[in-house]
């Protein structure tokens, strides 16, 4: 498996995006299509979350949390990147996506750096607009979970990104209204919806590199 040096972080900030193409790999069927437009006349939430790249035993990770149940949560349970709605006092998405980050995952918010921002992706099932970056920290994170927010920590190697098949594997989830919906398998942890569609455009950067 290919290990990705200290550089990477210079070749993603210029790679070309892939965009919806990418998005569409992991996309559910049943998930509707909407031009940008119509996005706006659906009056969304707008939201930002973040690929947070650290070094862990000269190996590039980044962080995922299971989400704590919650009823009032249409994601609730699912595995998700750290992030969360803009407020008003976020400058830009960007230091929305880097306050979420510090808030979930116990990292102050000087030690994050943003590299880029990402495609951004329509969630129509919670009406989110969500704006996706990368960023990393310098700093060997200590990782301090948000309990009303996050279960669990998975720390997830970037290089596993690079197996994920060309047809990804297909599972009916509890919450796809019954419909089989493409999956990333990471050591048991299912991972689909908009995460997996995200990180879809993501191994396709790396893929380039």
């Amino acid at each position: 498996m290919r290990k990705f040096g200290k550089d990477l972080l210079k070749i993603l900030k210029n790679t070309e995006l892939k965009g919806e193409a990418a998005h569409c790999v992991y996309s559910p069927a049943y998930r509707p299509r909407f031009s940008y437009d119509e996005i706006l006349s659906r009056d969304p939430k707008f939201a930002a979350v973040n690929i947070l790249l650290y070094l862990k035993n000269n190996e590039w990770h980044f962080p995922l949390m299971v989400r704590s149940e919650n009823e009032h949560d249409r994601h609730s349970g699912q595995i998700s990147l750290p992030g969360g709605k803009r407020e008003e006092e976020d400058v830009d998405f960007a230091d929305t996506a880097k306050r979420e980050t510090s808030e979930e995952m116990g990292i102050d918010t000087h030690y994050i750096r943003i590299i880029r921002e990402m495609t951004p992706i329509y969630i129509p099932p919670s009406n989110f607009y969500v704006y996706p970056f990368i960023s990393f920290t310098k700093k060997d994170p200590v990782f301090t979970l948000q309990a009303s927010e996050a279960v669990e920590l998975i720390e997830f190697p970037v290089s596993s990104l690079l197996s994920l098949p060309d047809q990804p594997k297909m599972m009916a989830m509890s919450t796809s209204r019954g419909y089989e919906v493409p999956v990333i398998d990471f050591n048991g942890y299912l991972i689909w919806g908009a995460t997996s569609m995200i990180l879809s455009e993501f191994s396709l950067l790396l893929k380039n590199v």
